[in-house]
């Protein structure tokens, strides 16, 4: 097996390249194969270009806050018209029933 298909395999075992490279546009495949091929695998040049812990910043880089800020929006606008829905069927339902006049011992509900 050649160097080159080591590197595959290397690449396919450690997925979190594609993101370091899609985060990072000064960095190419041909450069991480020619650190794979000067260092090799079991390398601690390796921890920045693997490390999983991604920072919150590159969380939200990716993120359109715009669409997020809109998402939030219909979400408390739904809120709003269930709340208003509950406040008047529970108002309304109040009116309906009336005063509770208690039953006689003696009566079942059969009769």
């Amino acid at each position: 097996m050649d160097k080159k298909d080591e590197f595959k395999l290397f690449a396919k075992k450690h997925p979190e390249l594609i993101n370091y490279l899609d985060n990072h546009k000064d960095m190419s495949w041909q450069k991480l194969y020619e650190i794979y091929d000067i260092y090799g695998e079991d390398d601690k040049t390796w921890s920045k270009y693997l490390n999983n812990n991604s920072n919150i910043s590159d969380i939200f880089k990716n993120m359109d806050m715009n669409k997020i800020q809109e998402h939030i929006n219909n979400a408390q606008k739904a809120l709003n018209v269930i709340s208003e829905f509950t406040k008047s069927g529970a108002s309304t339902i109040e009116n309906i029933k009336g005063p509770t006049i208690p039953r006689p011992i003696t009566k079942f509900f059969g009769d």
